[in-house]
């Protein structure tokens, strides 16, 4: 729900001139008055006082729009496609305040007949008032409609304010999400829009699994498939979810084969592959398409990284996995009153996706505290995941994730790790994604790790029933080599 109020606030000062001529008892008696009610204007004793009338003059302009006193003009809004017209009485003053449109519209003429969209004529009683009143309530649905109005009739104010709230209330549902990328996307609204592509990025397998799935357009898919921080089980999921949406759509040959070509195929273990070889429908349609990636991938999982290195470039982002919740990648991490003390915790990863890599792992020890700690206090961790760490000071602020390799011997030669934290926030029995912190081998923690988020309310919009939720990942990075001449 967004509320937006506006209220006009007005000041005066009284002020006397100094007087000129000669001093005379009365004068004299009046600068000595002054200066006392100067002392005790300084000492607090005759502080002025604010008189706010601001709620009664909005209830004024409201009962106003709703009784058409002194109306000058009617707005009669009918429904494209219907005969359904909704008279509106209002005041072309009020309207021209806010409105350089309506100030053209309404010129010299008493009625105007206004011809909008039926989810627009809908919510038009709300746009007409807050031009009077300076506010109103949004429903998710309500949204776009009044978006478009604030956007055809230049009203600023409602425009901002409603794509804040569109931003605001992306987590609830993927059905908002999608719609309101593809508005964003028609408006030139680019704030909007990468807010949309973000919450769908990170709540991919949500937004595969709804109905909303079949209204993802061509270009909207593009834009996902290309990403590193989709996140997802593993790659397998992303061909499955990709080839229900080529089922619904039925999008053209190119559309499809460009698709199909954006999944990260070395990301997917050989036993799998073989099997999408021999039952998936879009591979026997589209096969020859992807023919020269799938060869690439099983030429990847057949030798090691090093030795595919030499041969082959491994930078592009066919060889850089994406956000996987797959137990290879990472571990959940739910800390219980997060506020409270520091927690510590201890998870495997494998060492890449190739297959050379498969029964390689490597161990990574986590340490979370409320507060932040400087580099002197940092705690030095033990074999265990339950080791006693000491005590935060309260005074040290924001929270603070570290992620460490248990070993110095845990990097490989040519690959670097990046480490990614989720959290999660719950809504309507669902786990989403509400943001997502990265940062490389070069540094130990997320330097700005919940630093917005106050863990000592327990309706904080990062805790779900007084719990963090986070999911710890590790991607493998690989480095381009000196290839060997062919």
């Amino acid at each position: 729900m967004l509320a937006v109020r506006t209220t006009a606030w007005g000041t005066w000062r009284a002020s006397t001139a100094p007087c000129r001529r000669k001093p005379t008892k009365t004068m004299i008696t009046w600068v000595t008055i002054s200066e006392a009610a100067q002392k005790a204007d300084v000492g607090g004793e005759a502080a002025g006082v604010s008189i706010n009338h601001s709620h009664t003059l909005l209830q004024r302009l409201q009962d106003l729009l709703r009784q058409g006193n002194a109306s000058d003009v009617v707005l009669r809004v009918q429904a494209v496609g219907t005969d359904e017209v909704r008279a509106f009485h209002t005041h072309r003053l009020l309207l021209g305040l806010h409105s350089e449109r309506f100030l053209e519209l309404l010129s010299n003429q008493s009625e105007v007949v206004l011809r909008e969209p039926r989810d627009c004529a809908a919510v038009f009683d709300k746009f007409i008032r807050y031009l009077y009143c300076g506010e109103l309530t949004v429903l998710l649905a309500q949204a776009i409609p009044l978006h478009r109005l604030a956007t055809k009739y230049g009203v600023a104010s409602l425009q901002r304010g409603v794509a804040d709230y569109m931003r605001a209330h992306l987590a609830g549902g993927v059905g908002p999400a999608v719609g309101w990328y593809h508005y964003a996307v028609s408006t030139g609204d680019e704030a909007l829009r990468e807010s949309c592509l973000q919450f769908l990025a990170w709540n991919l397998s949500a937004v595969a699994g709804s109905a909303e799935w079949g209204a993802v357009s061509p270009e909207l898919l593009a834009q996902l498939l290309q990403r590193s921080d989709l996140v997802l089980q593993d790659e397998l999921e992303l061909f499955q979810a990709l080839e229900a949406w080529l089922g619904r759509v039925r999008p053209p040959p190119t559309v499809a084969e460009r698709a199909l070509r954006a999944i990260r195929y070395p990301m997917i273990p050989p036993a799998q592959l073989f099997q999408l070889q021999a039952r998936s429908a879009a591979l026997a349609r589209h096969g020859p398409a992807v023919a020269d990636l799938l060869l690439q991938a099983y030429q990847f999982h057949a030798a090691s990284p090093l030795h595919y290195a030499k041969f082959f470039h491994v930078n592009s982002s066919a060889f850089l996995p994406r956000n996987y919740l797959a137990p290879a990648w990472g571990a959940p991490w739910v800390i219980n009153n997060p506020a409270r003390d520091d927690r510590s915790t201890s998870f495997q990863t494998q060492l890449g996706p190739s297959g050379h890599d498969a029964g390689r792992r490597i161990t990574w020890n986590v340490l979370f505290s409320p507060r932040w700690l400087p580099v002197s206090l940092r705690p030095v961790y033990a074999d265990a995941a339950g080791t006693a760490l000491p005590a935060a000071r309260p005074e040290d602020g924001r929270p603070r994730l570290v992620v460490t390799p248990a070993s110095s011997g845990g990097d490989a030669a040519g690959v670097s790790f990046q480490k990614t934290v989720l959290v999660g926030a719950r809504h309507q029995g669902r786990l989403l994604v509400r943001h997502a912190y990265s940062f490389h081998q070069s540094s130990e923690e997320a330097g700005d790790f919940l630093a917005h988020a106050d863990l000592q309310r327990r309706n904080s919009e990062y805790l779900v029933e007084n719990a963090l939720h986070l999911h710890l990942i590790v991607k493998p990075v690989y480095h381009t080599l000196i290839r060997t001449p062919s």
